[in-house]
C-alpha cells in the first residue's frame, strides 16, 4: 500500500463573519513557493464566500484575507458559493463552483487573469428536472434508476457538481470533469459558449458514453465525486477524487485515485483498490460533518504532492505522498480495460 502523511491542519474557523461557521474545500493553485488556496468560507447560516490564503511552501500561511475574495451576486448564486477548484490554462484562471440558490446546487464558473478580478459565466452544466432528466436519459441502461434514487419529484432540478477543468486543452478542446450523482462526468467544448441546451440535451442522451468514474470498490460503494483537479504525469492524468461508504455510523469520505490516458482521458488506466487515505485523525472523524477527508487541490513540490481537503467539512487539513511512488502503485492495480 502506498504510504500517505498526514500533514495536519493548515487553516481553521475565525471570528470573521464571513468565515465563522467554517473554513474548507479550497481551490488550490501553486506559483513558484507559493500556494494560493481559494477556500469555501461558511457564515453561520450556512452562506458560502470564496476566502483567500497564500502559502509560503505547501504549510505556512503568510497572507490571509480578513474579507471574501468573492461573493453571491447573483440569484442562481445568493446562498453561497461552494467548494472551488482551479486551473490555470493559456493566461488565464478557471475557478469553477458550486453556486446554491437554497435549492439547486449546480456548477459555475469565473475566470481570472490576476487571481483578484474575476469575471462570472454563471453556471455551465446542464438545468434539467427530473422528468426532462428521464426522457433524455431514456436509452442508457441503467442510468436513470441509479441516477434519480436521491430525487422524487418530477420538477426537482437534478444537481451537478464537483465541477472542475482539466488544466491544458486535450486535443484542442476544453474538458472538464463534473459529477450527477452517483458518477462523474467528463465533458469537452470548444469554447465555453458551447454549453448551451442543445449540446447538454445531445450530452445527456447520450449519458453512458461521457461516464468516467463509477464506484467500483468498498470504500466507494454508494458514490463518487470529483476532488482534486487532474495532474498530468507521463504515465497519464492522475485524478484523485472522492468515494463515499456508509457505515453504522454515517457516511464515510475518502481521498481515491485512479489514471487515466493522456489523450483520451476517458480510457481508466488504473485505479487504487484502497482509499489513498481516509478519516482517521480527530479533526476528520468529529466536525460539521463527521468521518470527512474532501480533497478538492493539490501542489506539487519536488516530488512530493501536497493534496488539500476539507477535513470534518469545517476546517482544511493536508496529507502529502510521493507522486512518483503514487503513479508506481496504480500501474501495478491496472484497470481490466487497460489490461486487455
Amino acid at each position: 500500500m502506498i504510504t500517505v502523511k498526514k500533514e495536519g491542519v493548515v487553516l481553521e474557523i475565525t471570528n470573521l463573519d464571513f468565515e465563522n461557521e467554517g473554513v474548507l474545500n479550497p481551490a488550490v493553485i501553486k506559483e513558484g513557493d507559493n500556494v494560493h488556496l481559494l477556500y469555501r468560507a461558511v457564515r453561520h447560516g450556512n452562506f458560502s464566500s470564496v476566502g483567500y490564503c497564500r502559502l509560503t511552501g505547501p504549510l505556512k500561511v503568510a497572507e490571509r484575507l480578513t474579507a471574501p475574495l468573492l461573493s453571491p451576486e447573483f440569484d442562481y448564486e445568493k446562498h453561497g458559493m461552494e467548494d472551488p477548484r482551479i486551473v490555470k490554462i493559456d493566461d488565464t484562471y478557471y475557478l469553477t463552483y458550486i453556486a446554491f440558490n437554497d435549492d439547486d446546487a449546480l456548477g459555475a464558473v469565473a475566470t481570472s487573469a490576476d487571481l483578484r478580478h474575476f469575471t462570472k459565466h454563471g453556471i455551465i452544466v446542464p438545468q434539467v428536472k427530473c422528468s426532462e432528466f428521464d426522457k433524455l436519459a431514456k436509452n442508457n441502461s441503467g442510468i436513470i434508476k441509479r441516477y434519480r434514487q436521491d430525487y422524487s419529484g418530477p420538477d426537482t432540478i437534478m444537481m451537478d457538481k464537483d465541477l472542475m477543468f482539466f488544466p491544458r486543452r486535450i486535443n484542442g478542446k476544453l474538458t472538464f470533469l463534473h459529477r450527477i450523482k452517483p458518477d462523474i462526468q467528463i465533458a469537452a467544448v470548444d469554447n465555453l459558449s458551447d454549453l448551451n441546451q442543445s449540446y447538454w440535451e445531445d450530452y445527456l442522451t447520450h449519458l453512458k458514453d461521457n461516464v468516467l468514474i463509477t464506484s467500483k470498490y468498498k470504500h466507494e460503494v454508494n458514490y463518487v465525486g470529483g476532488g482534486c483537479p487532474p495532474i498530468e504525469t507521463e504515465q497519464g492524468w492522475l485524478i484523485i477524487y472522492h468515494g463515499v461508504q456508509y457505515l453504522d455510523e454515517g457516511y464515510e469520505y475518502s481521498a481515491c485515485a485512479a489514471l487515466f490516458e493522456l489523450d483520451d482521458p476517458k480510457v481508466e488506466i488504473a485505479r487504487l483498490p484502497y482509499p489513498l487515505f481516509k478519516p482517521d485523525q480527530e479533526y476528520e472523524l468529529a466536525g460539521d460533518v463527521d468521518n470527512v477527508c474532501f480533497p478538492t487541490g493539490s501542489a506539487l513540490f519536488g516530488d512530493s504532492l501536497y493534496i488539500y481537503y476539507g477535513a470534518g467539512d469545517d476546517i482544511i487539513a493536508c496529507a502529502s505522498v510521493s507522486l512518483s511512488a503514487l503513479v508506481t502503485e496504480l500501474l501495478a492495480n491496472k484497470s481490466a480495460q487497460s489490461i486487455a
